[in-house]
């Protein structure tokens, strides 16, 4: 809004100038959401618990997490409220690339929603059954591809593989179930990550940082050449998005660390694992996503094993999964898993970074 409106009257009042910059943009995005949920948060907590919209905890779980139960959740929505009012204050909306974004974590958001309702009203941990939950990703997914598919230029269907400069094969139409497999593999492998206080929203808050930066270099011609990366037109755009989400992240861990007085639920990991899909697709980095959310890529791979162990086996190779039950059942504390977890994302993070520079 403020860039449509404003910053044509520069020639009146010249201070309106700074609303073309995205890095201004960016950061005010960031505090606007962090605003938005420090303000709303206790009022939405709030009315969440006089309507009874609590958690259920799995009885199978660690122990200690049986006195989180009745603890508020949908707090996804902190988020996507923060950020619909961040895009409309600060984005170009000219931008169709943050259209399409904001409909990913609008549509996501939906389906998590349903699947969190029916949890509360149910007053148990069986939302939607996974065959309905799996279906409604792979349709998202599948129009989020398709729109990108079409609208693309000759770069769309290039795949890029970290430490190698130039793109390593052209998969054309395969690029199209690739692509679908990545948002909804994403999109559960951050529902899979918020199971402990302050995880999701901690680890969520580095990957969208790094793709703030990444979006920066990716929409600017001298320093993607520099960089050897795919220069994409108004990607710098999405940085300024990145930036809203990561504010949001800040604002809604305020109340989410431990001991957490809102939970994220499904609206919010659902949401944000498919935009952090929508976001590497558009820019092209789909493969070094799988780096930059390194924890998350543990995660869900944590679950496929022990399925995979149990069906096969009949023995399960972790004491639970997701990974980070299974520490917690080890021995460590909630906090510790939480803290020392962050620092491999920030490891992850620092691996990501340096493919930039090798390749």
């Amino acid at each position: 809004m403020f860039l449509e409106f404003l910053y044509p009257l520069v020639k009146y009042f010249t201070p309106f100038n700074v609303f073309q910059y995205l890095t201004f943009r960016g950061a005010y995005a960031a505090l606007t959401t962090l605003l938005i949920c420090f303000i709303f948060g206790p009022h939405i907590i709030e009315a969440l618990k006089r309507f009874k919209i609590g958690q259920s905890v799995r009885d199978d779980g660690p122990a200690t997490h049986l006195g989180k139960g009745g603890t508020p959740t949908m707090g996804g929505l902190f988020i996507i409220f923060s950020m619909v009012i961040a895009v409309l204050l600060w984005q170009d909306w000219g931008s169709g690339m943050i259209w399409l974004t904001l409909g990913a974590l609008l549509s996501f958001g939906l389906l998590g929603f349903i699947d969190d309702f029916l949890k509360v009203t149910r007053h148990n941990s069986e939302g939607l059954p996974v065959w309905a939950k799996l279906a409604g990703q792979f349709v998202i997914a599948l129009v989020i591809t398709l729109i990108l598919y079409f609208s693309g230029g000759e770069e769309t269907t290039l795949l890029y593989v970290p430490f190698f400069k130039n793109p390593v094969v052209d998969m054309g139409v395969l690029w199209i179930p690739f692509a679908v497999l990545l948002l909804v593999g994403e999109s559960n492998a951050v529902n899979f990550s918020d199971g402990l206080d302050g995880l999701a929203a901690g680890l969520l808050l580095l990957v969208f940082v790094i793709l703030a930066v990444l979006a920066y270099i990716s929409g600017r011609v001298d320093y993607s050449a520099y960089l050897g990366i795919p220069y994409i037109p108004e990607a710098g755009e999405l940085m300024v998005f990145c930036l809203g989400v990561a504010g949001a992240c800040v604002g809604f861990l305020w109340f989410n660390a431990h001991p957490a007085e809102i939970f994220m639920g499904d609206v919010g990991s659902l949401s944000l694992g498919g935009v952090i899909a929508t976001i590497s697709l558009i820019l092209k980095k789909e493969i070094l996503i799988l780096i930059i959310g390194g924890v998350f890529v543990l995660e869900v791979a944590s679950v496929i094993i022990q399925v995979a162990s149990y069906k096969l086996r009949g023995k399960r190779v972790f004491k639970m999964a997701p990974l980070h039950h299974h520490f917690e059942l080890s021995g460590w504390a909630e906090p510790q898993v939480v803290i020392r977890f962050w620092i491999l994302g920030g490891l992850f993070a620092i691996i990501a970074f340096s493919t930039l520079k090798i390749q």
